[in-house]
């Protein structure tokens, strides 16, 4: 259980099979941050994890996605010193296109070995291997 003030999050990663079979996940840029991640948020009031990661991906990309399987949770201390709890899900996209909005201004379909070099956290590097094994079974 966390405490009132760790912040909580979900986001997703969203995955696809080229067509040679190999995976492809999509990574985002944040200008604000100058950084590469994946699309997550915060909660809001009386959101569940599962909606809150649903709604922050689509409002990044506009991509409409439905949760597969969950994946590790990870925690850290956000840029202003909050405990932060994120729940992630590999997400499989059903409709939209991306749109540039004031959080994100790029992404990229990248292999998951492409992944881990543009990815700019090593809890998201950590989250690539955990996906990588969970889409071979």
């Amino acid at each position: 259980m966390t405490d009132r003030k760790t912040v909580r999050a979900a986001g997703g990663i969203a995955r696809r099979f080229a067509q040679d079979g190999s995976l492809e996940v999509l990574v985002v840029h944040r200008p604000k941050h100058d950084d590469w991640s994946f699309p997550k948020g915060k909660a809001d009031d009386g959101e569940s994890d599962e909606d809150c990661a649903v709604r922050e991906v689509e409002e990044e990309t506009g991509l409409r996605c439905r949760l597969t399987k969950e994946l590790p949770t990870t925690s850290y201390v956000d840029r202003l010193g909050r405990p932060k709890v994120v729940r992630y899900w590999i997400l499989e996209v059903v409709s939209g296109t991306f749109v540039v909005n004031d959080e994100v201004d790029d992404f990229r379909w990248v292999s998951v070995d492409d992944a881990v070099e543009l990815l700019s956290y090593d809890r998201d590097k950590e989250l690539v291997a955990t996906l990588r094994a969970a889409s071979l079974n």
